[in-house]
C-alpha cells in the first residue's frame, strides 16, 4: 500500500473521530445541562416531559370559581374522598382485590373486569351514590387501600351533590368546544383554554362564567414505565395552580336551607309543575326559587327540559293580572274605588262569563277585586285604551325583564343575572285590539304573559309605593383569599313608563287583604301570620285538552312586611282543588316559623 493511500485513510479516521467525539459530547450535554434547564417552547425541560409521557394524570379539582348562599353556605365544589384507579398491568392480589371491591360496595368480577381495562386513570363514583365516595373517617380506616400499588384515595371535587332538586337558578356546566372557540376568538382571555375545559351551561353558572374560570386545573399524576408498571417509591403526584385571588367565590342571595325546605314542601304536596318564588320585601332579594319538576344538574336531560327554570317562563296569569287593570283604571280615572258594578254571571258578549254560577248581583270595585269578579273586570278592559293598559302593567314590572342587570358590567359585556328570563308580554305584536281583546286582557287570558318572578317582584313593587326593584340573585363577587373584587349594588328597574302613585299602590295592597278576610282566599285567615294576596286561574289547552294554571301572590305578614311569594302551579285538570293557594299558605307557615339566625 502506498504512502498516500496511508495518509488519506489516516484523515478519514481522524474526522470520523472527531464526529464521534462531537456526538457524544452532545448527548452528554443534553442529559445533563438539559435536565436542569428549561429548553422547550412550553417552558418544561425534557427530563420533565420525558417523565410527564410516563405519567398517568386525572383531574381531581377542574379550579373554577363557586357559588355561595348569603350566609357563605357553599353550594358548589364539594370535595370528597374517591378511590382513583390506576392503569397497571398487573392487578393487585386476588385477597386484596377482594377486600378493595368490598370497600367500594361491588363484587370482585366487576371490579376487576373494570380495572383490568382502564386505559387512563378512573375516579371511582360507584353504581350508586351510597359507594365510591368517602369521608374522611372512612379513609383512615381504608389506609390499606393506599398502600396497594394502581390505588389511590385523594380528594376529589364534586361539582355539585348527587340527586335531584329545584335549582335551576343555579344551572349546570358542560362541555361547549364552540363556546370556548368564541373567548379565543374575542381576544379576551390570553389564557390557552382546553376544547375539554366545561363551562356554563344554563343558570348563574352560565351568566357569571366569565368570573368562574379559574388559574388553571389540579391533577393527580401516577408514574408508570413503558409497560404500565409503577416505579417503585415514586407513588402519586398533585399539581395545581398556586394562586392567591383565584378562583373567584360569588355570594348569592339564595338561603339554601330555606330553598331545601321549599323544595322538600313542594314534594310533599305531589306538585308535578310550576315554581315558588319568594323575595325579601326590603330589598327584593330572591331568597329561594324553586322549579317543578326537579332537575338533576349531573344528568341533563335537555329534550325532557327540566333544567329550564320555570320561575323565569312566561305564562298566562289568570286573575292576578286583575292588579295591573286595577291600577290601569284607577290611574286613568275610568273608575273609582267606590263604584258599584252589577255582576249577573254572563258578561252578554265575547262568550265570556263570571266564575260564579248566577254572578255576584250588586259589588263595589274592592269587592270586585276580592272576589275576583270577572264581570267587573271586563267592564273596565274594554274602558281602557290598550296603552294605558300597558303602561300600568310596565309601571308595576311586567311586560319587560325585571331581573338584576348592568351595562357593561366592570369594563365587559352586559351582565344579565338571569339566565333565559323572558319578559312576558300583554299584547300580541301588531294584532287588532278590539273589545273582547280588551275584555279577555283585562282577566289574564288572551295573549297576557307574565313570569312567577314577575308576579312576586309586582308585590314588592307595591309595598315599595309603587318603586319598581330589581331582583338579584347574587350580591357580591369576592377573591379566593376573601377580600372583595365588586358587589352588585340594589337598584330599581327604571324604566319610560314611571311608577304607579303610592295611592294607588297603597289601595291595591288593602284589597289584597280584602281577598283574604272576605273574598277567594278566606282559607288563609288560619294561616300563622296575618297575610295578603290574590288569587288567579289561567285557562290553558294542552294536547287538545282544557287545563288550568292556578296562580297566587302575596305578602306576609300584613303588619311588617317581609317577604313577598308568587306560587304557580301549571297544567291542572280543570275543576281541581285550587293547590296554589295552598302551597302558598304552607309557604308562609314555614316562612313564619323559620328562624335563618338559629342555622
Amino acid at each position: 500500500m502506498s504512502l498516500a493511500r496511508k495518509r488519506r485513510i489516516f484523515y478519514i479516521l481522524i474526522v470520523f473521530s472527531i464526529f464521534f467525539a462531537v456526538y457524544t459530547l452532545r448527548i452528554a450535554w443534553i442529559q445533563t445541562h438539559a435536565a436542569f434547564a428549561a429548553v422547550t417552547s412550553s417552558g418544561k425541560t425534557i427530563n420533565e416531559l420525558a417523565v410527564r409521557q410516563r405519567e398517568q394524570g386525572i383531574e381531581l379539582d377542574p379550579g373554577r370559581g363557586n357559588f355561595f348562599d348569603r350566609y357563605g353556605r357553599q353550594l358548589t365544589g364539594i370535595t370528597t374522598w374517591s378511590p382513583v384507579l390506576f392503569p397497571v398491568k398487573k392487578l393487585p392480589a386476588q385477597e386484596d382485590l377482594a377486600r378493595i371491591a368490598t370497600s367500594l360496595g361491588i363484587s370482585e368480577s366487576e371490579l376487576r373486569s373494570k380495572w383490568a381495562n382502564l386505559e387512563v386513570p378512573y375516579i371511582w363514583s360507584g353504581s350508586d351514590s351510597s359507594h365510591g365516595i368517602l369521608n374522611h373517617s372512612s379513609v383512615v380506616k381504608e389506609q390499606s387501600l393506599v398502600q396497594l400499588e394502581g390505588i389511590e384515595v385523594l380528594p376529589h371535587v364534586v361539582r355539585y351533590q348527587s340527586g335531584q332538586n329545584g335549582q335551576q337558578w343555579l344551572g349546570y356546566v358542560a362541555q361547549r368546544p364552540d363556546v370556548i372557540q368564541q373567548i379565543r376568538g374575542s381576544g379576551k382571555q390570553s389564557e390557552h383554554l382546553p376544547l375539554t375545559m366545561q363551562v356554563g351551561a344554563a343558570g348563574l353558572e352560565k351568566t357569571f362564567d366569565r368570573f368562574l374560570r379559574g388559574a388553571g386545573s389540579t391533577r393527580a399524576y401516577y408514574a408508570v414505565d413503558g409497560k404500565r408498571q409503577p416505579f417503585p417509591d415514586v407513588g402519586t403526584r398533585v399539581k395545581g395552580p398556586e394562586e392567591r385571588f383565584h378562583p373567584l367565590q360569588i355570594r348569592t342571595t339564595i338561603d339554601i336551607v330555606l330553598q331545601q325546605k321549599l323544595e322538600a314542601l313542594t314534594e310533599q304536596m305531589n306538585v308535578k309543575e310550576g315554581a315558588l318564588v319568594v323575595l325579601d320585601t326590603e330589598n327584593g332579594d330572591v331568597a329561594a326559587m324553586v322549579s317543578r319538576p326537579f332537575f338533576d344538574p349531573n344528568h341533563i336531560d335537555l329534550a325532557g327540559g327540566s333544567w329550564s327554570n320555570r320561575a323565569l317562563k312566561a305564562v298566562p296569569p289568570g286573575s292576578i293580572f286583575k292588579t295591573v287593570i286595577a291600577a290601569a283604571a284607577l290611574e286613568s280615572g275610568v273608575t273609582k274605588p267606590g263604584e258599584v258594578f252589577h255582576c249577573p254571571g254572563q258578561y252578554g258578549k265575547y262568550g265570556l262569563a263570571c266564575w260564579k254560577k248566577g254572578g255576584h248581583g250588586d259589588i263595589t270595585l274592592e269587592q270586585g277585586y276580592a272576589h275576583s269578579c270577572n264581570i267587573v273586570f271586563a267592564t273596565l278592559g274594554e274602558r281602557l285604551s290598550p296603552g294605558s293598559i300597558e303602561l300600568a302593567a310596565a309601571k308595576l314590572g311586567l311586560g319587560h325583564k325585571v331581573g338584576w342587570h348592568e351595562e357593561k358590567f366592570m369594563g365587559g359585556d352586559d351582565l344579565w343575572q338571569f339566565d333565559h328570563e323572558e319578559a312576558g308580554a300583554v299584547f300580541h305584536g301588531n294584532s287588532l285590539v278590539d273589545g273582547g281583546v280588551l275584555a279577555q286582557t283585562a282577566i289574564g287570558q288572551r295573549d297576557v304573559l307574565v313570569t312567577p318572578l314577575q308576579a312576586a317582584n309586582m308585590v314588592v313593587t307595591l309595598l315599595h309605593q309603587g318603586r319598581v326593584t330589581s331582583p338579584r340573585l347574587v350580591s357580591e363577587v369576592h377573591f379566593r383569599d376573601g377580600s372583595l373584587l365588586t358587589n352588585m349594588l340594589e337598584h330599581q328597574a327604571v324604566t319610560k313608563a314611571g311608577q304607579v302613585s303610592p295611592r294607588t299602590a297603597a289601595l291595591l295592597l288593602s284589597w289584597m287583604n280584602e281577598v283574604v278576610e272576605s273574598g277567594t282566599g278566606r282559607s288563609l285567615r288560619q294561616a300563622d301570620w296575618h297575610l295578603a294576596g290574590k288569587s288567579g286561574t289561567a285557562q290553558v289547552v294542552k294536547a287538545g285538552k282544557n287545563y288550568n294554571h292556578q296562580w297566587f301572590i302575596g305578602y306576609g305578614p300584613v303588619e311588617k312586611p317581609k317577604y313577598a311569594v308568587s306560587v304557580l302551579v301549571q297544567n291542572k285538570p280543570e275543576g281541581s282543588e285550587h293547590q296554589a293557594t295552598a302551597l302558598f299558605r304552607r309557604t308562609m307557615d314555614l316562612l313564619a316559623a323559620y328562624r335563618p339566625e338559629q342555622i
